[in-house]
């Protein structure tokens, strides 16, 4: 069929799984020119991260809780997998609505690119040359869809002209060019964006050998044999909660700490300035905001850097200062008590490693804040670049900004992992193990109840710091049926967990954990 026997749009109705294949093939066009474009640029320019990232920023704080509670680390994917169902949909409905005319459709695909647009326009680790990435995918998702609308089979070709097959076979072959432009486009942006991969900088760093190692863990420090976690979390099993869809490559050469505001002298530090720095080791447990009474969101590491006060100390810190504002490279934000961060008692760090290896790439590589007895989104920026010292009134962070306290320190909570919930268990003599924290206060005790009995001491695991969890253990006697077991914890303040229950908004949950079992 020569191009002057084609149909002209608007002259007849496309079928409608034809208009929306339409819609959908140039959506997948436009997202794949968006993320070739911003693979030049940053990865984060590319309109569907842009987006989901926009989403995160707007999602109410109760939702994005409810995310975290119910998916944990698989949440970013939740949101990333929920978009793309959405995108379809709304991408085959412009299509079928394209039937006569493409004006609608086009238009829709259009406000795409305008959406992933503004969502670039928002983040504030993107500069303005970051927009050619969304309007790359407005111009081709336009584009693509206009020649696919004017392709399509229409339903009233005139019977026997032979036009419809030629049709079909001119829309099959456009649709399988744009699936493999598509393919080509985002491949090879996957592929440019991973030339940037920090991996290859990281194992550049080698093994972290520090000048002032941590003490050594005692043997009795857990009691992993009888159902707790091993005191020291491997690195792949540390905790994960971040705003971040993708997660942020920073090379070690590329990346430096900014110290500002509120000081006696504005310092900057490269890597190898911290680096080639006596290192100190210590370890400390890691509690997020998030975690729910009995949560899995707490870990403990060796963790490898120098003291953040002897970087402030360089800066000088001047008085009335009150909080470190700390901005990620991905322009996440936190804000850290000035006078935590000064304490040399409590120990903040800025930290490179985690048990001797170079912090893992999702952990903040190449530099992270660790401030222990702080909940994380106060205390433990990730892959941090900037610091500026100043008071709360004059900068509010990421989370303050939404309803979050402005002091956070880590409550006192204790958790029961053996036995599981609703195991089955012989009846006689049972074993139960679990942890406890209060990170800087440090665990006196722990006691559990049995069927609202009495309040029994347990076994403490061997104290490493008081910045550090401690695992327990007991065994108890119990006759076939249904049981539960409570556990609180009491730490060195003399304070003792309360059983009132309260939500992990706006600073840390609180309750006693329980399981039941059941004895056979």
């Amino acid at each position: 069929m020569t191009t002057a026997e084609v149909p002209e749009a608007g002259a007849a109705r496309l079928r409608l799984p034809s208009a929306a294949l339409c819609g959908v093939l140039a959506l997948l066009a436009a997202l794949a020119a968006g993320h070739l474009v911003a693979s030049f640029i940053s990865i984060n320019a590319s309109p569907y991260l842009a987006v989901g990232n926009g989403a995160i920023d707007l999602t109410p704080v109760q939702l994005k809780d409810f995310a975290v509670r119910t998916f944990g680390t698989h949440d970013k994917l939740v949101l990333l997998s929920g978009m793309a169902v959405v995108m379809v949909a709304v991408a085959a409905v412009a299509g079928m609505l394209s039937a006569r005319s493409p004006v609608i459709g086009a238009a829709i695909i259009a406000l795409f690119g305008l959406v992933g647009g503004f969502a670039v326009y928002e983040r504030p680790d993107l500069s303005a040359v970051a927009l050619l990435a969304p309007l790359a995918s407005l111009v081709t998702g336009v584009a693509v869809f206009l020649l696919l609308h004017r392709i399509a089979p229409r339903k009233d070709i005139v019977a026997g002209s032979g036009s419809s097959g030629a049709s079909r076979r001119s829309f099959l072959l456009g649709g399988a060019g744009v699936v493999v432009g598509a393919g080509a486009f985002g491949g090879a942006g996957q592929l440019i964006s991973g030339t940037r991969d920090a991996t290859a900088s990281r194992e550049a760093v080698g093994k972290l050998v520090p000048a002032t190692t941590a003490p050594a863990i005692p043997a009795d420090a857990d009691f992993a044999k009888l159902g707790t976690p091993r005191f020291l979390t491997p690195n792949p099993d540390f905790y994960r909660v971040d705003t971040a869809l993708s997660v942020p490559q920073v090379r070690t050469e590329d990346w430096s700490l900014r110290i500002h505001g509120m000081v006696e002298k504005e310092r900057t530090y490269s890597y190898s300035d911290i680096r080639n720095r006596p290192l100190v080791e210590r370890t400390i447990t890691m509690t997020c905001v998030s975690n729910e009474v009995g949560g899995d969101y707490v870990s403990t590491s060796n963790f490898v850097g120098i003291d953040l006060a002897d970087l402030l100390g360089e800066a000088g810190v001047r008085p009335g200062a009150e909080q470190l504002f700390c901005t990620s490279v991905d322009g996440w934000t936190s804000g850290t008590p000035v006078e935590a961060a000064l304490d040399r008692s409590r120990g903040a760090m800025l930290a490179i490693g985690m048990n001797r290896e170079p912090l893992p790439l999702e952990h903040g590589f190449p530099a992270r804040l660790v401030t222990p007895g702080l909940y994380g989104y106060v205390s433990a920026t990730k892959w941090v670049v900037d610091i500026e010292v100043t008071t709360w009134r004059a900068r509010q962070a990421y989370w303050l900004k939404r309803g979050w306290s402005e002091q956070a320190p880590i409550k006192t909570e204790s958790r029961i992992d053996t036995p599981k919930g609703f195991a089955t268990v012989p009846a006689g003599a049972v074993r139960l193990a679990g942890i406890a924290w209060s990170q800087h206060n440090g665990i006196e005790k722990v006691e559990i109840r049995v069927d609202n009995g009495d309040w029994q001491p347990v076994t403490l695991s061997a104290e490493v710091n008081l910045n550090t969890w401690r695992m327990w253990w007991t065994q108890i006697a119990v006759k076939p049926g249904t049981h539960q077991v409570f556990v609180r914890a009491t730490d060195k303040t003399g304070y003792t967990q309360t059983d009132q229950r309260a939500g992990t908004v706006p600073n840390g949950a609180t309750g006693w954990h329980s399981t039941t079992f059941i004895a056979s």
